[in-house]
C-alpha cells in the first residue's frame, strides 16, 4: 500500500485528482473506525473496547472479538509504526489463554450461548493495525508458533480507508502443507476412496496455492481456508462430490445448475454465499477463477 496511488475521477472534464494518503490524527481514531466497521473490515464479531486485564496484569486490551471460525481474536492499533506492538500483543494474548472462562463468559454476554459454546481455542489470533511495520517486525511474527497479522492501514481524503495484509502467520493453526494434504486425502479415502482422495488433495493444493499468507482453520463441520478473513470453506465429502463455499457475490458469477449455486439466505456450514460443487479433477481446474476471485476479495 505504500506505493499505491489512489486517484478521483472527474467525469466533468475528464481529469483526475490524486486522493493523497495519510495516516490519523491519533490512534483511537483507528481504532473508533475498525470497531463501528469490524465485521466488514476484518470478519470479526466485535466484543469489547479497552478490555481491562485487572490488576496483575494491568493492561488494557485494545479490541475484543470472534472471528468467522469461533477463534478469538485481539486486536491492537498503533498510529504509526512502533516496535513494541507485537509484543504487547503477544503479552495481551499469553493473558487470553490464561482467562479462557472469562472470555467465554464475554461472547455468552455479547453473542449468546451458542457462539460460546463454539469458541475455538486452538487457534486464537492476534491482528497488529499500524501505519506501518518494519523488516524486523515481519521477520519477528515468523518466528512465534502463534497467528499474528501484521495490517497497514492509510486513509484516503475524509471518507476512505486502506487496509493491506504486511504478514499473516498461522501459528498453531496451520500445519506443513504436506502434512496438511496427506491429512485431508486420508480422511477423504475413508469415506470415498481413491477418486475423493485425489480430488481433495487437488482442491487443497489450489487454495493453500493461492498465495503465501493462506492459513487453515479445522472445524469439524468445515475446513477454512483464510487470509485475514474467510474465502473458502470446504466440508467433507459426500457420496460423490466435494462442497465448497467462497465469498463471492453469486450475482456476480455465471450460475451453472450441478456446479454453482447461490446459497445466500440458506443455512450451510462455513462461509461464503456461493456453493461450487466439485465432481471431477476438470471441475477443480473449472473453479480456479473463481478461487482466485474469492482470495482476492479477502
Amino acid at each position: 500500500m505504500s506505493g499505491l496511488k489512489l486517484f478521483r475521477t472527474n467525469t466533468t472534464n475528464s481529469g483526475v485528482t490524486e486522493v493523497m494518503p495519510h495516516l490519523a490524527e491519533v490512534e483511537a481514531d483507528v481504532q473508533g473506525l475498525v470497531e463501528a466497521h469490524m465485521e466488514t473490515l476484518l470478519g470479526v464479531r466485535f466484543l469489547a473496547s479497552e478490555y481491562s486485564t485487572g490488576p496483575v496484569h494491568g493492561g488494557r486490551i485494545d479490541s475484543l472479538g470472534l472471528d468467522e471460525n469461533g477463534s478469538p481474536v485481539i486486536v491492537e492499533y498503533k498510529r504509526g509504526v512502533d516496535a513494541g506492538v507485537i509484543n504487547q500483543g503477544l503479552f495481551y494474548l499469553a493473558w487470553l489463554m490464561d482467562h479462557r472462562a472469562e472470555f467465554e463468559h464475554l461472547v455468552r454476554d455479547r453473542l449468546g450461548v451458542t457462539a460460546a459454546s463454539q469458541v475455538l481455542w486452538s487457534g486464537p489470533r492476534l491482528v497488529c493495525i499500524a501505519g506501518d511495520f518494519t523488516r524486523y517486525d515481519v521477520h519477528a511474527v515468523r518466528e512465534h508458533r502463534r497467528s499474528i497479522d501484521l495490517v497497514r492501514y492509510r486513509l484516503f481524503g475524509s471518507d476512505l480507508i486502506g487496509l493491506e495484509t504486511v504478514a499473516s502467520v498461522s501459528g498453531g493453526i496451520q500445519v506443513a502443507r504436506r502434512a496438511c494434504r496427506k491429512a485431508v486425502a486420508r480422511a477423504a479415502a475413508d469415506v470415498q476412496g481413491a477418486s475423493m482422495m485425489e480430488l481433495a488433495s487437488a482442491v487443497d493444493e489450489a487454495l493453500l496455492g493461492l498465495g503465501d499468507g493462506v492459513n487453515r482453520v479445522e472445524r469439524k463441520q468445515y475446513r477454512a481456508y483464510q487470509r485475514l478473513r474467510n474465502f473458502a470453506c470446504l466440508c467433507p465429502p459426500q457420496r460423490s462430490k466435494l462442497l465448497v463455499y467462497l465469498k463471492v457475490d453469486p450475482r456476480d458469477a455465471d450460475l451453472v445448475p450441478g456446479f454453482t449455486r447461490d446459497v445466500s439466505g440458506l443455512g450451510h456450514h462455513g462461509t461464503g454465499d456461493l456453493e461450487v460443487q466439485l465432481r471431477t479433477p476438470k471441475d477443480v481446474e473449472r473453479a480456479q477463477d473463481l478461487f482466485r476471485a474469492s482470495y482476492a476479495a479477502a
